[in-house]
């Protein structure tokens, strides 16, 4: 796990090439604190650099850059390939020669063989840019589900990349403009959705794509995409199935050649790894959790019961507000951009980093994959709700706009937004995992001083005039209609046959776990020097799972998973569902103060757009503080 970044470019001059991206590598250099490399072209036409958190062959061997031998190829890769041994054993058979035990060197041979095709064959978390040197091109890819980001910026002939946002504005080549189209996908789904980041004309590579760069032309493909096309397959069946794709996952995800820790918060989820874990390793296993004061929120005692169950060294790290509050500077320091989540990851990843760890394994995506989420039941109600007030359209929208105009509430408002939409199960799900409705959204726009483009249903610009207080630039206005949305649509990857339930699990992985959960656990773990690993988001895993009906994939309370992994105990089952939560409320009512106090005021945010429950206030606080430190 590491940090790149690159410069590729026509005889265009932008100034000093390498004083470009040695600030780039600079930037990222919390991600890689072991090794650091950078390669330039002979004729100055591409510039890669790379930052080293050193997992497989600790050695010297795995230094980035790395080159073919005839130095026609120069590759720069963050991330992890679980299947590189059987992939290095092949290439060996077919004659290749290896001077190193890395991932990085099977990837490198592996283009140099096939080319684009070899995203085809790569089972792991990555993102890669592999330079030609003798045909003067680049080959970017992204990893299919997504874990780990890639942004990039094209300034005519010329194209920067990077792990980071922060290192793409290192580069110094872009204009730091907030995008319309990603700030109000942050402001209605408290993240900023791929394709879109909060700086304009920066993308983010989308997940299961790859790009390439030639001539000062580049071509962008989606190599994959989850497909849920139902197949006969029986509970039994269904349960064997799973338990053989996870042990399968889990197997993969511990290949290191440093220590292995997993993350444990009392969950199904990281019950299930820790379980599975105890079968494919000889070695006792380390677990980490947070406690809290607070009871409500504290799942301490069953973290550590958990890891006695299975005989874990456990390792528990209170968080009090004090403690919090000491940390928050840091915290926003290393936000690379806003999300209403994070800070959770960043503790937990903070307590392994100072307890000697370099990798540990989360259960993220167990509920996307095995219907965890209360979206998996609530969803399709709405749609159907929605559909037989669709018999009267007019009394639909009339009571949209009424809900959204004068709800009393946060939900309410967002009922409304669903109400003056058709009823599809996409409309649905953003309003259940909305923050701000799309009448609040412009608005809070046109307070920060930025116009917006016409989003339907078109609203008028609010008219309390200009803040004074606000620190956010305007960008010139923009008519007509965005090109697509930047919220999530299940457009493709369900096949034939598929159900509402699938496509919320589509929504779920392509939105909320994509955009805001592996987004900010890739940033925050790599703030510490961490790689955080996620067997449940796996190709593979996905692959096997993703044909078994949905009454049985899905069925509520992940009966499949707790059947199929039959270790869990009972008392973890049975125990009501909680998230991975803090107690922001209280401590944003007390020790946070200073942070989130006066947000209306700061903001001149109009009173009548509520700023309760507290992510609401959170989203605008990170926002400020964040453009203001890019800014500074």
């Amino acid at each position: 796990m590491c940090g790149l970044a690159g410069i590729i470019k026509l005889n265009t001059n932008y100034g000093n090439l390498e004083a470009k991206i040695e600030k780039m590598q600079t930037a990222l250099k919390h991600r890689g604190p072991d090794d650091a490399g950078i390669y330039i072209s002979t004729d100055k036409q591409a510039a890669l650099a790379h930052t080293r958190l050193s997992i497989l062959d600790l050695s010297s061997a795995g230094h980035q850059p790395m080159s073919t031998s005839d130095g026609r190829y120069s590759i720069t890769f963050n991330g992890e390939i679980y299947n590189f041994q059987e992939l290095r054993e092949n290439l060996i058979a077919q004659g290749e020669k290896f001077h190193s035990q890395t991932d990085t060197e099977v990837i490198l041979k592996l283009y140099q063989r096939i080319g684009s095709d070899c995203v085809q064959h790569l089972r792991g978390m990555f993102a890669f840019a592999i330079w030609d040197d003798l045909e003067k091109t680049c080959f970017l890819a992204r990893d299919p589900l997504g874990i780990k980001p890639l942004y990039y910026y094209q300034l005519g002939t010329t194209l920067v990349f990077a792990s980071e946002l922060r290192a793409v504005l290192a580069s110094g080549l872009p204009a730091i403009n907030m995008s319309v189209e990603g700030l109000y996908g942050y402001l209605t789904t408290g993240s900023v959705p791929e394709p879109y980041t909060l700086i304009a004309d920066i993308h983010c590579l989308p997940a299961g794509n790859w790009l390439y760069w030639h001539n000062g032309n580049t071509t962008k493909k989606q190599y994959w995409q989850i497909n849920f096309t139902p197949e006969a397959i029986s509970p039994p069946e269904a349960e064997e199935i799973v338990r053989k794709a996870l042990l399968d996952s889990i197997q993969h995800h511990f290949i290191s050649d440093v220590p292995v820790g997993i993350f444990l918060s009392g969950g199904i989820d990281s019950t299930t790894i820790l379980a599975l874990a105890t079968q494919t390793q000889q070695s006792q296993l380390s677990t980490y959790s947070i406690a809290f004061a607070e009871s409500e929120f504290n799942e301490g005692e069953l973290a550590e019961k958990i890891a006695n169950h299975f005989g874990a060294k456990h390792t528990e790290y209170q968080v009090t507000s004090s403690f919090a509050k000491s940390i928050l500077p840091d915290f926003l320091a290393a936000i690379d951009q806003p999300s209403i989540d994070g800070f959770n990851t960043f503790c937990v990843s903070k307590v392994a980093h100072d307890n000697g760890m370099k990798v540990v394994l989360s259960g993220l995506g167990g509920d996307e994959i095995f219907g965890g989420y209360q979206s998996f039941q609530k969803v399709p109600q709405m749609v159907a709700w929605g559909r037989k007030l669709n018999t009267l359209p007019f009394l639909r929208t009339g009571l949209g706009l009424g809900l959204e105009r004068w709800g009393t509430s946060p939900k309410i408002k967002r009922l409304g937004d669903f109400l003056k939409q058709p009823p599809t199960l996409a409309s649905a799900y953003n309003t259940f995992r909305g923050i701000f409705s799309h009448q609040e959204a412009c608005i809070i726009i046109n307070q920060l001083s930025i116009s917006i483009p016409i989003l339907p249903p078109l609203i008028p610009p609010y008219q309390g005039g200009k803040p004074e207080s606000s620190s956010l630039p305007s960008v010139p206005f923009q008519e007509g209609k965005p090109e697509s949305s930047p919220l999530p649509l299940a457009r493709g990857g369900l096949g034939w046959g598929s159900t509402p339930e699938d496509e919320v699990s589509f929504l779920e992985l392509s939105g909320y776990m994509r955009n805001q959960l592996l987004r900010d656990s890739d940033v925050m773990s790599m703030n510490w020097g961490l790689e955080l690993r996620v067997p449940f988001v796996d190709k593979n895993l996905l692959e096997a799972v993703a044909p078994i009906p949905s009454k049985i994939r899905l069925a509520q309370g992940k009966k499949l998973l707790t059947q199929a992994i039959t270790e869990i105990p009972d008392w973890v089952i049975n125990r009501p569902k909680k998230g991975f939560s803090f107690p922001f409320e209280n401590w944003m009512n007390s020790e946070f103060g200073d942070y989130f106090h006066n947000v209306h005021q700061n903001l001149n945010i109009p009173p009548n757009i509520p700023l309760n429950p507290w992510y609401r206030r959170w989203s605008l606080a990170i926002l400020n503080h964040w453009w203001e430190q890019i800014n500074s």
